[in-house]
């Protein structure tokens, strides 16, 4: 009886590019706003990604992202934020560890076009500028906020060369905190606002362009 069997480890690393979205206490809170449709402001971010593709159904994922966040109540349809007028911009960055799934079979030693769309879930540690309210204005202080969170994303990969893959994803976060924004502190000289039960989010709209490299399978027979 003949069998075979296969066994192939790719990899790929490549470069993100794209926009962010913040969803908390400060800026637009409509539905549109909310999912991403329409997000009324949005900074560019760039990263690092990394890939081993352990099947052709999933594979391991580590992501460096960074940027820049923020929003503005005058972006609201909420009339009460317009009139407060909070608004602030930051640096963040975010290193993302987690797996992704394909709805199809992606075998990229496999000839012919490839495409599928993916969803991908892990674990998530972000920086960013720290912002405390002071004199009716969200200012940057010295300092940083850190928090961890749950990343989901969802997207379609498309083989365009043998080795060259180009990805578009949309992800949402889900921090561990409710101070991105300035909006809630500890200290009582300090005023806290918004809804201090509600954690907060961002959105990233990414495209990913990557390289893969490593061994192709070795069909063996006994």
């Amino acid at each position: 009886m003949n069998n075979y069997f296969s066994n192939a480890q790719t990899y790929e690393v490549g470069f993100y590019a794209g926009k962010s979205n913040f969803i908390g206490d400060v800026g637009g809170i409509s539905p549109k706003n909310i999912i991403g449709i329409t997000p009324v402001y949005k900074d560019y971010v760039f990263g690092l990604s990394a890939k081993w593709n352990r099947s052709p159904r999933h594979s391991y994922r580590f992501t460096y992202i960074s940027g820049h966040l923020g929003d503005n109540d005058l972006h609201s349809e909420d009339p009460r934020r317009q009139e407060r007028g909070y608004n602030f911009n930051i640096n963040f960055s975010e290193i993302s560890l987690g797996m992704e799934f394909t709805f199809l079979d992606f075998n990229l030693h496999e000839r012919g076009v490839k495409f599928t769309p993916f969803i991908y879930g892990g674990l998530t540690y972000s920086v960013f500028d720290k912002l405390s309210l002071t004199n009716s204005l969200i200012t940057q202080i010295s300092g940083n906020t850190e928090s961890f969170g749950i990343p989901f994303g969802i997207g379609l990969k498309y083989r365009i060369f043998d080795q060259i893959i180009i990805s578009a994803e949309l992800g949402a976060r889900y921090m561990f905190t409710d101070n991105i924004d300035g909006s809630f502190s500890n200290d009582e000289n300090i005023s806290s606002f918004g809804n201090v039960n509600n954690n907060d989010w961002y959105l990233l709209s990414l495209i990913n362009l990557s390289y893969t490299f490593g061994k192709k399978p070795c069909y063996c027979k006994y």
